[in-house]
Order: structure tokens, then C-alpha cells, then sequence
């Protein structure tokens, strides 16, 4: 029995990084069935980098207070957090706590707000 061999997949790389969309460029290059899009060619996959998370450097907030920040944005409560971060809701509440103190915040909509302006969140 002859195997048909598999169709090409075509990814689209945008990167804004010109080092790191080299270095993935030339690793993807090497895997068979892949093949890099030309500028402006239609692809059955993108790799788009994410945008950052900018934040006034006054509030450093931790990547885990942001994944929480995020998800209080969306109207999550502590336990659909936890379920979502996997982690415990006395950690969520840590969490809370310590976002509503470094956001100079008394409720959520008030830390999220406050998020929002300092640019730790976008909408």
C-alpha cells in the first residue's frame, strides 16, 4: 500500500522582534510538511506574537497578578479564577489582596479601573 504524501502547511510568521522571528524561521524551516509564507501569501496557519503588557513602572505587578488582573477584568470570580489559573482560592484572594494594595484600590472594578489607566490592562 503506497502513502500519499501529506499536503504542505503553510505558516505565516509576524514577529515584531526581528531576532526571534529569525531564529523561529530558521527552526521551522528544517520541519517537513512546513513551509514559511511569503510576504503578503494567504497561509493555513499565523504565528503572531502577543502583544506585551506595558505597566507604569511605579506599579510592578507580578505575571501572576496579571493573569488574575485579567481574568477580575473579565468579571471571574475568585473561584473561577482559581479553576483557570489552577490554583487555590486562598491564593486567589492573596492575590486580590495584594493587586487591590499595589492599585491603591478598595474594590475590584475600582483595581481594574485603575489597571486600565496605568496601562497594565487594555480593553
Amino acid at each position: 500500500m503506497t502513502q500519499e504524501p501529506s499536503a504542505t502547511i503553510v505558516i505565516a510568521i509576524e514577529i515584531g522582534e526581528a531576532a526571534l522571528a529569525d531564529r523561529l524561521a530558521a527552526i521551522l524551516a528544517g520541519v517537513p510538511g512546513l513551509r514559511l509564507a511569503a510576504p503578503g501569501e494567504p497561509a493555513d496557519a499565523a504565528l503572531v506574537a502577543g502583544r506585551e503588557r506595558t505597566l507604569d513602572p511605579e506599579v510592578a505587578l507580578t505575571p501572576r497578578e496579571l493573569d488574575v488582573l485579567a481574568l477580575l477584568a473579565e468579571g471571574a470570580s475568585n473561584k473561577a479564577i482559581a479553576r483557570t489559573l489552577a490554583i487555590s482560592v486562598h491564593t486567589v484572594k492573596f492575590h486580590v489582596a495584594s493587586l487591590f494594595d499595589k492599585l491603591d484600590a478598595e474594590g475590584r472594578t475600582e483595581a481594574v479601573t485603575q489597571a486600565a489607566r496605568l496601562g497594565a490592562i487594555k480593553f
